[in-house]
């Protein structure tokens, strides 16, 4: 890819050194671990621990039907975290905000583990844990795209997708970690691991929580961000009214976009892993080990597709993604309607590594060139979360559902799938590709037209 001299200076201005980079990236990477720890811990704490504490006397189905229900109140709150953080993001700092939602996650996930069972406190264990994950999902949703923007908005042009990744890498390192630990806890006997084995993991996150508090202190805002701050009317309007008002079409877009990537963390990170459990009779342990060797291997193809699109640009990559989702949803289930470990295995593979990696690796650059710096934070955040709500927050509830309504079939939910990766690959469609516009010719409203020219010159 070759640049004009022009490009390359503007390109060397607002990048951060590599020192910098490197503390940059660390932090985005742990910083998001932490957050995707707990929240991802609580997705697999939901699909074996919390139907049997708080949601004892009832049907194995209706009690995991209703433990899903309180995962999907995550999710549901993740917008809200999203304009909420998105907001102060674009106003005060991507910085403040990451140090507000790692504190708030690190206290909300140690109470988790602190609750008592329903058994204990009777209907208020319920309330509390639905309140408690209510409060995750809010700073999850301020957390993924200012992590996101300070490897963007840091990065030079060439390395945007890349250092855009880290943020995305963030889950799955969160989830091998998380589903590691809870898995050692899952080796102690039932009663054991029921009554206070599964909390460990919720009650580390507070020694995590300072570990990430202390690596974020070190990161400084991006030169185009201090710039926009500093050339801002006095008078601007609301980031998320701006937003509204006059980026909506890429707010859409980024949105569907986003759409098919949640649908696969949320299929296969969450909802298999109770299927098997229940279904199959699978050790529980063993289960939690495959699905977190799953994640080093969906951290390897979100490099190699952020690396990718880099290179190719990140339209192709995404619908590349969207492309293998659609042509192994019916295999996927096919694998896990079987009795086979090394099936299962290679079922989540197949979709967390593979289609997840391909489908949502470059997303985050994708996301980040949509929008102008001034409205950035709010757009990335906004549109990843509600794409996180409609892709993964009720996907495992509706999979357990619609699994259940055809007497154990799993085509429906491949079906479901399939319709998410197409929505993902019409959004695609909408708009051109900007990955070789460098951060100033973003800012200024670059037309679709001269951005796909832009792109194709620099290759």
């Amino acid at each position: 890819m070759t640049s004009s001299p022009n490009t390359q200076a503007v390109d060397t201005a607002y990048a951060a050194s590599h020192r910098d980079m490197r503390r940059i990236l660390a932090s985005s990477l742990i910083g998001t671990a932490l957050e995707y720890y707990d929240f991802i811990l609580y997705a697999t704490a939901a699909g074996i621990v919390f139907n049997r504490i708080f949601f004892t006397d009832l049907d194995p189905t209706a009690a995991l039907f209703l433990s899903f229900a309180t995962l999907a109140a995550g999710y549901v709150a993740r917008p809200l975290g999203g304009i909420i953080f998105g907001h102060l993001g674009d106003r005060i700092g991507r910085k403040a905000v990451l140090m507000s939602t790692i504190v708030v996650m690190g206290v909300a996930s140690t109470l988790i583990g602190l609750l008592p069972a329903t058994e204990q406190i009777g209907v208020w264990a319920p309330i509390l844990l639905v309140t408690l994950r209510v409060v995750q999902g809010i700073a999850v949703g301020g957390e993924w795209g200012g992590a996101t923007l300070v490897g963007f908005e840091n990065a030079k042009k060439r390395s945007r997708g890349f250092a855009s990744a880290f943020s995305y890498m963030g889950a799955p390192t969160g989830t091998l970690v998380g589903t590691l630990i809870l898995a050692g806890m899952a080796t102690l006997p039932d009663e054991q691991f029921l009554s206070w084995g599964w909390r460990v993991p919720f009650i580390l996150s507070a020694l995590f929580m300072m570990i990430a508090v202390f690596i974020r202190r070190r990161v400084s805002e991006s030169k185009v961000f201090r710039e926009a701050v500093e050339s801002a009317p006095p008078q601007r309007k609301t980031p998320l009214v701006e937003l509204v008002r006059h980026h909506w079409r890429p707010l859409v877009r980024a949105f569907t976009v986003g759409l098919s990537g949640q649908a696969a963390q949320g299929l296969m990170g969450a909802w298999a892993v109770a299927y098997v459990v229940q279904q199959a009779a699978h050790e529980q342990s063993l289960v939690l080990v495959l699905k977190a060797s799953a994640a080093v291997t969906t951290i390897v193809f979100i490099v190699i597709a952020s690396r990718m699109s880099d290179r190719f640009g990140r339209r192709r990559i995404l619908m590349a993604g969207n492309v293998l989702g659609i042509t192994l949803a019916f295999p996927i289930m096919l694998m896990l309607q079987t009795d086979s470990v090394v099936l299962f295995f290679f079922a989540v593979f197949l979709g967390l590594s593979v289609v997840q990696g391909f489908s949502a690796g470059p997303y985050g650059a994708y996301a980040g060139e949509q929008f102008p710096t001034s409205v950035r934070n709010s757009g990335v955040s906004v549109a990843y979360q509600f794409a996180s709500t409609a892709g993964a927050g009720f996907t495992p509830m509706i999979a357990t559902a619609l699994a259940a309504a055809s007497g154990g079939g799993l085509w429906p939910v491949a079906v479901l799938w399939i319709g998410f990766a197409v929505v993902s690959l019409v959004g695609l469609t909408t708009g051109r590709d900007r990955s070789g516009l460098d951060l100033t010719e973003l800012d200024g409203g670059i037309r679709p037209e001269r951005s796909a020219e832009s792109f194709a010159a620099q290759r």
